[in-house]
């Protein structure tokens, strides 16, 4: 038993907690939102949220017909501002990863054709990032790509999947 911790006596339950990072102030992750986000300081809850429902879906976490919340049950869920919330769901519609169904609500929308001239235009400013700071830390162009290559085979959506796990309530851990 580690120092601090309350004994059990029989009968008691523990219950698990998400432990935080050292970075992280709050860490969200429940039935209502269906993806899992660590707020980090110094970083705008904004661009937070965004980036982790972005992860949520280019991941396949969640899938094209999802819902996703709406402003105020996002707003709730991560004791947010309601104009943040508001704002996190117009960019995503605006970038085309939402969609919004009149009588249903806000859905994962289904991802668009583009070219692979468009999808690497997209990218340039985040590869040019990359590499700056990839050449800051003296990494070699080999290190930098095993590194790209283990986060995609991370986020790459499991092709065998059933039914998505995170949605119509189904638990998380």
């Amino acid at each position: 038993m580690a120092l601090g911790e309350p004994e059990l006596g029989s009968g008691a339950v523990q219950v698990d907690r998400p432990t935080l990072d050292a970075h992280c102030t709050i860490c969200y992750s429940t039935d209502v939102i269906p993806f899992r986000l660590s707020f980090q300081p110094g970083v705008a809850l904004y661009e937070q949220v965004v980036y982790a429902a972005r992860k949520a879906v280019i991941s396949g976490q969640m899938r094209p017909g999802d819902p996703f919340p709406s402003v105020r049950v996002l707003s709730s869920a991560l004791k947010i501002n309601p104009n943040t919330a508001h704002k996190v769901i117009t960019h995503l519609v605006n970038e085309g990863l939402l969609e919004v169904r009149p009588g249903t609500g806000t859905v994962v929308a289904q991802p668009s054709r583009s070219t692979a001239a468009e999808r690497t235009y997209l990218l340039d400013n985040e590869l040019e990032h990359l590499v700056v700071e990839a050449r800051g830390l003296g990494m070699k162009i080999d290190d930098v790509i095993g590194a790209l290559k283990a986060h995609w085979t991370r986020l790459e959506p499991a092709a065998d999947a059933g039914p998505n796990p995170t949605s119509k309530g189904a638990r998380r851990e």
